[in-house]
């Protein structure tokens, strides 16, 4: 039974919000209508809940998620999903979808808007850096993931989305319910027996397993014992993005494009300072110049080249105090050794931060730019993503870990780093879902998430079908099924690149399309999405298939 009073904001249990509920009521009808049209007959009590998984894989996922959903629209299969979930690079065609009232009914128009913002679109670094500095300012907990989304994504997925979740409230009951999915990096990494799986809707946003969820205008305030404290603002779409597509690469590469940003940004401020002649003190003028230099170090030890020229200009330009010594006397150590030390290069930029802080704040500035660069450096430095403050705080909830309990903050990241496929969002037994499409865009093993999904659920004692992967040639299939039981879902699995849409040139596709490119040019984009939606084209048939095989089910299991 859910526990919630008028004494608190938090509501405990497994039952779905009474919004998802009302939607849910709404789309039935949209889903019996659609069925019939396609000649299947059923009644709302038979009736199948799809639900329609969108992997990770960056830009990929992205416009393939795209291509997937036109062509399921195109095929008159759209209309029957009742769910769309995503992790990671799918989060981010869901975002550009859901800003469209009603997209489903207009997706055609929708999609080439999207496309024309991908080959055409630009965010110039003076709109980032602004939106660094504004997530900066207005926010407590204040992380890598604000610094990921300004910089990284918004260059990506070429627009700076400013929409609040929360918007698209009771806006989409034309389409499939959203979910968006993370996950809570302690629980992950700390191994605890807790619900990592986190997921986040226009409505709430919780843990999927657990039962613990939050409205989700209020993911993000300060909480105390089940009671909202104090407001921070609301998560808005393109932090959302940052949130849920934050591991493109391993640490090294993504600190590389980090970096990279960091000093465009801060050369393109310095230039913008020197041609305006806005005047600004010598004091001032030489901080920046170290915070781009500090940067350009660390760009250069992560390439793996000598740092010394980097290391004697700071030392030069910081002179005296307590960073410049330091740096002295790695200079002086790195007259033999030509490297310097993880351990060292994280003191050495704090050190370096914490000066040139102290010469910003005495400045007084109106202009938060160079304090939120300083943050930015140091949150790389200790690699914060998703700092959040924890709803969950001092909270007495015999099904939650102390753990999550006890902690102030929480720390959310992608889900892909656990699981690259939202799996458990739609596997929480009260959505009852019955049939699961899995539109896999990952890099790498194409049956990673579906045996990973039903490693983990066995571990659970989660109802999953078993699956057993057939013995292939060397590429995968466009279309594998894995049936369910009484209580578990059917899951259909489908590989972006497989034989079928690429004829012995998997690999080759794979490595034209990697997870971490910035852009695709127009040709890239049309190309990749006629490929996700081969796979959809192409297995129609076979999907409509498994939609009245469920159904035959449903009338099987009330007959028994």
């Amino acid at each position: 039974m859910d526990q919630m009073n008028s004494e608190s904001d938090v509501r405990i249990g497994h039952s779905l919000s009474e919004a998802e509920r009302q939607h849910l009521a709404q789309r039935r009808k949209t889903v019996l209508q659609c069925l019939k049209h396609l000649g299947i007959s059923c009644s709302e009590d038979k009736m199948p809940n799809i639900a329609v998984l969108g992997s990770g894989g960056g830009l990929r996922a992205m416009i393939g998620l795209l291509g997937s959903l036109c062509e399921l629209k195109k095929d008159g299969l759209l209309d029957c999903i009742m769910y769309l979930c995503g992790v990671s690079g799918s989060t981010w065609c869901m975002a550009s979808l859901y800003k469209e009232l009603g997209w489903s009914t207009k997706l055609e128009t929708v999609k080439e808007n999207i496309v024309k913002r991908l080959a055409d679109g630009r965010v110039s670094f003076l709109k980032r850096g602004l939106k660094l500095t504004k997530y900066y300012s207005e926010k407590d907990n204040f992380s890598l993931t604000d610094v990921w989304a300004a910089l990284i994504v918004s260059h990506m997925v070429k627009e700076i989305d400013e929409h609040r979740l929360s918007e698209h409230r009771g806006n989409y009951t034309k389409d499939p319910y959203p979910i968006y999915t993370v996950i809570d990096k302690q629980c992950k990494y700390d191994k605890l027996n807790a619900d990592p799986w986190f997921e986040i809707t226009p409505d709430e946003s919780g843990y999927s397993l657990t039962g613990a969820f939050v409205d989700s205008s209020y993911l993000g305030s300060q909480f105390e014992n089940g009671k909202k404290m104090s407001d921070q603002p609301e998560t808005d779409m393109l932090y959302l993005q940052g949130l849920c597509g934050s591991a493109l690469a391993d640490m090294e590469e993504n600190l590389k494009y980090l970096y990279e940003a960091l000093k465009h940004l801060i050369t393109d401020k310095i230039g913008s300072k020197e041609e305006s002649h806005e005047p600004q003190t010598p004091d001032v003028s030489s901080s920046s110049k170290v915070l781009l230099t500090l940067v350009e170090l660390n760009l250069c030890v992560l390439r793996k080249e000598d740092p010394t020229v980097y290391l004697q200009a700071i030392k030069k330009l910081l002179k005296d105090g307590e960073a410049g010594q330091r740096t002295f006397s790695l200079v002086k150590r790195m007259t033999s050794e030509e490297t310097i030390s993880k351990t060292e290069l994280k003191d050495l930029n704090l050190q370096v931060c914490s000066s040139v802080n102290q010469t910003f704040e005495a400045q007084r500035f109106g202009d938060q730019f160079w304090p939120a660069i300083v943050k930015a450096i140091e949150k790389a430095t200790h690699w914060n993503w998703g700092t959040t403050y924890d709803y969950l705080y001092k909270m007495n909830v015999e099904d939650v870990h102390s753990s999550v309990l006890d902690s102030e903050k929480r720390e959310y990241e992608d889900a892909g780093l656990l699981l690259n496929s939202p799996y458990f969002s739609v596997l929480r037994k009260e959505r009852d879902i019955d049939l699961i499409i899995s539109l896999d865009y990952s890099a790498g093993n194409p049956f990673e998430t579906v045996l990973r999904a039903a490693k983990t659920c066995k571990e659970l004692h989660i109802p999953f079908p078993e699956v057993v992967v057939p013995a292939e040639d060397r590429e995968p299939q466009d279309f594998y099924v894995f049936r369910g039981h009484s209580k578990a879902p059917t899951v259909i699995h489908m590989p972006l690149f497989n034989a079928v849409n690429c004829k012995g040139e998997v690999q080759k596709w794979n490595n034209t399309y990697s997870t971490f490119q910035m852009s695709y040019c127009r040709e890239m984009i049309t190309a990749l999405m006629k490929k996700a939606a081969e796979n959809i084209k192409n297995n129609k048939h076979k999907l409509l298939k498994e939609i009245q095989n469920v159904i035959d089910g449903k009338k099987s299991s009330k007959l028994g």
